[in-house]
């Protein structure tokens, strides 16, 4: 990594970098190590880079259509009319990976910020253009897998709160589960008119919270109840959930 390291670099990285068991061999891998290590850093920046972005003008948080059970890995893209709309409000509205707002290489399909070396986020390097072969942040990259599968890091979570259930107060056990305060359903149903930088913070750190499995599992049978009567007075199924499940 020394040998391709480039006369400036962010210290924060390399710092993190050096004391790894493993450094890692290039510097952009040292980003992305960096910023797999802060997560909750991550999830901030990437929401305040959205917010400087803005949501695009004329989009809507839109679902898209087809066949839920023909899945690609990436939710966000099999949307088959090619539109990269989502098929569930589980998935982070995400206006630029859509075609109409989409802004091509050198832009953040996230945030919508341009992107410079090593997927970072600020032209340290003085470029004076974005990467054109870049299309991803970094440090959006990791917030993008935390908010699509936060329960993957429970223990900063649970880190944070500092071992302490977000409901009752009382020591979290290993069995202990991730939640979003604001269930992802009422967000769809209740606040989607909500401006788009806002509503990513439903799926960040601000609507997180670690709990012990038993309030976990009392709180998704209210859920489940509730989602319930709003089926029977609709008359069907929720949009945008064929699985009709709880949190």
């Amino acid at each position: 990594m020394e040998k391709s390291l480039p006369a400036l670099f962010p210290i924060p990285v390399l710092r993190h970098a050096l004391s790894r068991p493993l450094v890692p061999p290039t510097p952009r891998l040292a980003v992305e190590s960096y910023w797999r290590h802060h997560i909750l850093r991550a999830d901030r920046l990437a929401r305040a880079l959205a917010a400087r972005s803005g949501q695009p003008e004329g989009w809507t948080w839109r679902l898209g259509t087809g066949n839920p059970e023909m899945r690609r890995p990436d939710p966000a893209l099999d949307d088959p009319s090619g539109k990269g709309l989502p098929f569930s409000f589980r998935v982070p509205p995400a206006p630029f990976r859509e075609a109409p707002h989409a802004l091509g290489k050198g832009h953040c399909c996230i945030c919508g910020q341009p992107v410079y070396r090593f997927g970072w986020h600020r032209d340290l390097w003085r470029a004076g253009a974005p990467n054109r072969n870049a299309a991803w942040h970094a440090a959006c990259v990791a917030a993008w897998k935390f908010w699509i599968a936060p329960a993957d890091h429970v223990k900063e979570l649970k880190r944070r709160q500092n071992h302490r259930c977000a409901q009752s107060g009382k020591r979290l056990l290993k069995t202990a589960e991730v939640d979003h305060r604001v269930p992802l359903y009422r967000i769809w149903r209740e606040e989607r008119g909500r401006p788009w930088p806002e509503l990513l913070g439903y799926w960040g750190l601000p609507n997180l919270q670690v709990v012990n499995r038993a309030i976990h599992a009392d709180k998704c049978a209210a859920e489940a109840g509730e989602r319930a009567s709003v089926r029977r007075q609709a008359g069907g199924p929720e949009a945008g959930d064929p699985a009709a499940g709880a949190e």
